[in-house]
């Protein structure tokens, strides 16, 4: 099985390449070792501003006019490997948490104020599928109310294994 026994050497010449050194093993073969298959995935940020928990935004901030803007559950982009390339490319970010923030209502009027004061094109609210992620879409909605200005609302239910469960305009 020379795949295996190449796959265990790429691994102990990681660890060498890290200081970890309570393996023993000939180096001549770690140094001489293929990458055993594994290639290397360019998966860059997307994020365009900082910082991001809505707590902590400036809701007229210059990467808030005129642009797209998603509002995300923290646990999302944690469940969901490719959320930086499927959603956030080109748009700016805000993140919450409707069960464990508090002074939620300092977060309907940063959110009134970036439809109306900064005029976002659209939001889109990323929810994981469990039910206390509802009241972050409920604050979306609230706020479009207050700023009196009829943003499109995209949202999207994510699963626990991180695919999208649903996706619709509210």
């Amino acid at each position: 099985m020379p795949k295996g026994r190449n796959t265990i050497l790429a691994h102990l010449k990681h660890l060498r390449d890290h200081n970890e050194m309570d393996f023993n093993i000939d180096q001549k073969e770690v140094n001489e070792a293929p990458n055993a298959g594994f290639g290397s995935i360019n998966m860059s940020s997307e994020l365009k501003q900082w910082p991001v928990q809505l707590h902590l935004l400036n809701p007229q901030a210059s990467y808030f006019r005129d642009t797209d803007v998603v509002l995300t559950a923290d646990c999302v982009p944690f469940a969901m490997a490719n959320f930086h390339a499927r959603f956030l490319k080109g748009k700016s970010l805000a993140i919450a948490c409707p069960k464990l923030d508090t002074n939620k209502e300092s977060y309907i009027e940063k959110l009134a104020s970036m439809i109306s004061d900064s005029r976002i094109n659209s939001l889109s609210v990323i929810m994981m599928e469990v039910p206390c992620c509802g009241g972050l879409l409920a604050m979306a909605e609230t706020a479009r109310q207050q700023a009196g200005r009829n943003v499109p609302i995209k949202r999207t239910i994510v699963g626990i294994k991180g695919d999208v469960l649903e996706e619709d305009w509210a």
